[in-house]
């Protein structure tokens, strides 16, 4: 499997898909402080100083970490993983096929609405397909709007039930499972 990956943009400049290493990870922190800045502007209070970005070494150290970058800048990122704790709380639509799962999916506010999204939701697809999983499935909570809609216009399907993620015992994330088949 190759893990750079070029892309094409509508202004005509490559971006650059590949695995994430240790070197990018203050840029990454950055991206994703200014991200939860603007989540936190549209009352999407969900991530925070810990989540995302103190996951990132050990996604990186795991080789599951992909960030697509224009010219040495990170457009965006997500991690690839195996498993994820609120699979069994959902209905997939078939449980005992292999599945892989995109978490910390975020685009750098610099790129926000150009489609950035989307593009890394098909290279999420292509790569978990390229792992042999059947299906993409992902975890989002109740009020990112934003997020729901993204993955509803790219093809991915809601399951029954609900997973309720306890942070401490006066917040708990309320999170709906996704999935699309990779067409394996």
């Amino acid at each position: 499997m190759v893990c750079d990956r070029k892309i094409r943009t509508c202004r005509g400049g490559n971006m650059n898909l590949r695995m994430a290493n240790i070197d990018d990870l203050p840029q990454l922190k950055a991206v994703y402080e200014k991200i939860i800045d603007n989540m936190n502007k549209d009352n999407i209070q969900i991530w925070d100083e810990i989540y995302p970005c103190e996951f990132f070494y050990d996604d990186i150290e795991n080789k599951r970490l992909y960030v697509l970058e224009e010219n040495n800048e990170i457009v965006s990122a997500f991690a690839l993983c195996d498993s994820n704790a609120g699979a069994k709380y959902v209905k997939w639509a078939n449980k005992h096929d292999k599945a892989l799962y995109i978490d910390r999916l975020g685009v750098n506010v610099n790129y926000s609405r150009k489609g950035i999204g989307s593009v890394m939701l098909n290279k999420a697809i292509d790569l978990a397909r390229d792992k042999g999983a059947k299906y993409l499935r992902l975890f989002v909570v109740d009020i990112n709007k934003p997020a729901i809609n993204l993955y509803i216009k790219n093809g991915f399907k809601k399951v029954d039930g609900i997973y309720d993620e306890i942070i401490d015992d006066d917040f708990v994330l309320h999170e709906f499972g996704f999935e699309i088949e990779t067409s394996i």
